[in-house]
């Protein structure tokens, strides 16, 4: 395929790398973890704790983000709004569910106020950014851009043009069940006519729609429906692990076609077949970023080239080491993609496009 060459060079320099998927305010407000910490600090801080199964397994922090180059990111607004009949855990209501996301923003602004993170809004923004950590400077801010994962905390189409005004830029219509404006992981249906009216404001809005949850006949509804940028900020691959939460080689290719992106994601159950949560382990499991590349790959052959995939790892959303590549420690490990790229044939300018290049060219041409 396109990128690849013989008599590959290893590259040692630390790259940029951009993730277009964390929850970082979920971490902060709902597992009460200080972000500013270490990685070591935090495990150190929940040794005993048995409430979550991640619990000193944590592999994120605005530190260990610093460490391994990844200066900007996707961050998540999440808060589900359950119907009285849904055994997921969530809100009673989406006026709850909103006031979730809007503790989670600020907590952002709280990281902005304190120097550990800044907001990107707009291409000038990214730009500065991006200027920014090519420079010496320590302890730069981690950038980001705010995402909704899962749109039921939109009480009604008025608050998409608020969250907007607030710096959203990136929307998932669902998450895991059914929801408000589509059905996601879990569940079958379609998007319904407020899932429409929804995708029509976010057209109009000029914010990113992300499809990664959506189940197949929502998506494909959407596809009909939609008309505006799109990616999925992590998603893997179907045909590597036969579970309708992976798009299949069809859907990875509307979304090229659609020139979008698929940010490859690092949870283990979505890496390697047959996996059983509290059961198998990592190591047991072979369970590695070769995973990663792997998908990363597979994406590229059905583009022809490498510019339709990207990182959007996912770590610690919802759980950590035990349920994780073994040779990813902390976030920073993603470095260590670079070289598996490098060793599967890819050279230097479209490892490059993986790790940051494609996201941030898709953020240039989309941001107003």
């Amino acid at each position: 395929m396109a990128g690849k060459r013989k008599n590959p060079k290893i590259y040692y320099l630390s790259m940029f790398i951009f993730d277009a998927h964390l929850d970082l305010s979920m971490n902060a407000m709902e597992w009460n973890r200080d972000l500013t910490w270490s990685v070591e600090a935090i495990r150190k801080a929940e040794q005993g704790m048995t409430d979550k199964p991640d619990r000193g397994n944590n592999t994120v922090s605005l530190d260990a983000m610093r460490k391994g180059n990844i200066g900007l990111c996707m961050a998540t607004q999440i808060a589900r709004y359950v119907h009285r009949d849904n055994t997921l855990p969530g809100w009673k209501s989406p006026q709850q569910a909103w006031a979730q996301t809007q503790g989670q923003l600020a907590w952002y602004k709280s990281m902005e106020a304190a120097g550990e993170m800044v907001q990107i809004t707009n291409k000038k923004e990214l730009d500065t950014h991006l200027e920014l950590w090519k420079t010496n400077e320590e302890n730069k801010p981690i950038g980001y851009l705010l995402s909704l994962e899962g749109a039921d905390s939109i009480i009604d189409i008025s608050y998409l043009e608020k969250s907007y005004h607030q710096g959203l830029r990136a929307i998932g219509p669902a998450h895991y069940g059914p929801g408000t404006y589509a059905h996601g992981t879990n569940s079958v249906g379609g998007i319904g006519t407020k899932g429409r009216a929804l995708l029509k404001e976010i057209e109009r809005l000029g914010i990113i729609l992300d499809v990664t949850h959506l189940c197949d006949i929502s998506f494909w509804e959407t596809m009909v429906n939609y008309d505006g940028p799109l990616w999925a900020s992590h998603n893997n691959c179907r045909a590597l692990v036969n579970h309708h939460r992976q798009f299949t080689d069809e859907q990875i290719k509307e979304i090229i076609a659609r020139k979008g992106i698929i940010g490859v994601v690092l949870d283990a159950w979505m890496m390697v077949p047959n996996w059983e949560r509290g059961v198998s382990n990592p190591q047991s499991a072979g369970v590695s970023l070769q995973q990663m590349v792997d998908n990363i790959d597979h994406i590229c052959q059905l583009a022809g080239n490498a510019e339709h995939v990207g990182i959007g790892s996912d770590l610690d959303g919802g759980f950590g080491k035990e349920q994780g590549p073994a040779d990813v420690d902390t976030i920073a490990d993603l470095q260590k993609a670079i070289h598996l790229l490098e060793q599967r044939g890819y050279n230097e300018q479209d490892i490059k496009k993986v790790v940051h290049g494609n996201f941030i060219s898709f953020l240039k041409k989309n941001l107003k």
